[in-house]
C-alpha cells in the first residue's frame, strides 16, 4: 500500500485535497481525521502539518508526499521534488525601507528577518552576502518597525501588504514556489511500490492536463481543413470526420483553456462553424 503525506491545513490543503479527488482518489470527509485508507486504490493518505511533511518523506516512513517547494528547501531534508502541480504559487523578495538596499550586496553586515530562515540562509550562502538571519513565525513586516531586523524576507503576492507597512522590495526573487510532489532523495523504493507512485504520478499529471486543455468540435469545409488543423493541431494530431453533406467534415482536437475564444473566433473567419468546447474531466497522455 502507498503511503502518502498530504497537508492537513492552509493554503496547500484544500487544493491538494481537490487534485486528488480529481484523481479518483478517497479524501477525507472531516478535518480532524489524520489517517485514511483508500483500499480500492491501495492508497493510505497521511495527513500532516505541511512543514512537517519532507521531514516524514525524507525518513523512509511514508513513500511520497505533497508539500510547498518553499517548505522542501527550507527542511533541508533529504528529498526531492519529482512533480510540480501548479498550485500554491508564490513569490520570495527580499524587502525592507526605502532607500535600505538595492541589490544582495547591500545585505552584507545587516540582519534579515523571515520566516524560512533555510531558504534565505542558502541564498545568501550561495552568494558569499554575509548577514544574519533571525528566524520569526509569521508577521515579519513588524521585525523592522520593532527593530529586530533591517530588512525582512517573505513571500509577495500583490506587494499590499509590505507597501502598508512602508516597505519595498528590491533585488531579484529569492525563489519561485508551488505545490510538489515530493519522495526521498536516493531511495530504492521496491518493484510495487514504485509501480503505484508512477500510477499517482500519472493520475495528476492527467488532471493537470485536463485543466489546461478543453476539448474542440466544429464542422468545416474540406477547402478550409488546412487552415483549421493548422489553428487546432491538437497533442498528436486532429480527428477529421466526413459529413454526411458532401464537402464537408467534422474536426475534433484539443486545444488550451486560456486560447479557446480566440481559436473558436479564428476557426469561425475562416467559415468553421457548430463550434463547440468541452471540459476535460480526466485523460492520459
Amino acid at each position: 500500500m502507498l503511503r502518502i503525506a498530504v497537508p492537513n491545513k492552509g493554503s496547500l490543503s484544500g487544493p491538494a485535497a481537490e487534485m486528488l479527488h480529481e484523481a479518483g482518489y478517497q479524501q477525507r470527509r472531516e478535518s480532524k481525521e489524520l489517517r485514511i485508507v483508500d483500499p480500492e486504490n491501495e492508497v493510505e493518505f497521511f495527513y500532516l502539518r505541511p512543514r512537517d511533511i519532507a521531514i516524514y518523506v525524507s525518513s523512509g516512513r511514508l513513500d511520497i508526499g505533497v508539500t510547498g517547494r518553499d517548505l522542501l528547501i527550507d527542511s533541508g531534508a533529504n528529498a526531492e521534488e519529482i512533480l510540480p502541480l501548479g498550485f500554491a504559487r508564490s513569490t520570495f523578495r527580499f524587502a525592507g525601507k526605502p532607500g535600505t538596499a538595492n541589490t544582495l550586496d547591500d545585505l552584507k553586515g545587516r540582519t534579515v528577518a523571515t520566516s524560512y530562515e533555510g531558504i534565505v540562509a542558502k541564498h545568501l550562502a550561495e552568494r558569499s552576502v554575509d548577514a544574519s538571519v533571525v528566524h520569526l513565525d509569521g508577521a515579519v513586516e513588524t521585525a523592522i518597525e520593532l527593530g529586530v531586523a533591517e530588512v525582512i524576507a517573505d513571500v509577495v503576492e500583490t506587494g499590499t501588504s509590505l507597501r502598508n507597512a512602508g516597505l519595498e522590495v528590491f533585488g531579484e526573487p529569492i525563489m519561485k514556489s508551488e505545490a510538489i510532489v515530493i519522495r526521498r532523495a536516493g531511495g530504492e523504493p521496491d518493484d510495487a511500490v514504485e509501480s503505484k507512485v508512477q500510477q499517482f504520478l500519472r493520475r495528476l499529471q492527467g488532471v493537470l492536463v485536463a485543466r489546461t486543455y478543453v476539448m474542440m468540435d466544429y464542422d468545416c469545409r474540406v477547402e478550409q481543413l488546412e487552415k483549421a488543423v493548422a489553428l487546432t493541431p491538437g497533442l498528436e494530431s486532429p480527428t477529421v470526420s466526413p459529413l454526411h453533406n458532401e464537402g464537408w467534415v467534422a474536426v475534433r482536437a484539443m486545444v488550451p483553456a486560456k486560447e479557446a475564444q480566440r481559436i473558436m473566433d479564428d476557426l469561425y473567419d475562416i467559415g468553421a462553424r457548430a463550434i463547440l468546447t468541452t471540459a476535460i474531466h480526466a485523460c492520459r497522455l
